[in-house]
């Protein structure tokens, strides 16, 4: 067997299992759905706040609840030292105004 023929396999392969894993997801939406509707209610009935994106840093758990300084509350020319930090930008009402 060749070197080509072996990519070429692997290839294959690859593209199978990605297949693979759409149609599962095309299979199981309606499960899906039934428990995106409980979720909903549970949040209603608990009545959950903002959604939590990351659990490194506080002003990442929680955007909309975050200041202009909390990245930098060990020292005002310290390094962003969550990759986190990086991946989101401060809300829209710290940067460009209170919204009206």
């Amino acid at each position: 067997m060749r070197k080509a023929d072996t990519l070429l396999l692997a290839l294959g392969c690859g593209f199978a299992a990605l297949a693979a894993t759409f149609i599962d997801a095309r299979l199981q939406a309606g499960d899906a759905s039934a428990r995106i509707e409980d979720n909903r209610r549970l949040v209603r009935e608990l009545q959950l706040t903002d959604l939590c994106l990351f659990t490194e840093a506080r002003y990442t758990r929680h955007p909309s609840q975050a200041d202009l300084h909390s990245p930098f509350q060990d020292h005002p020319m310290a390094l962003e030292h969550f990759p986190s930090g990086s991946l989101i930008p401060p809300p829209r009402t710290l940067t460009h105004g209170l919204v009206r």
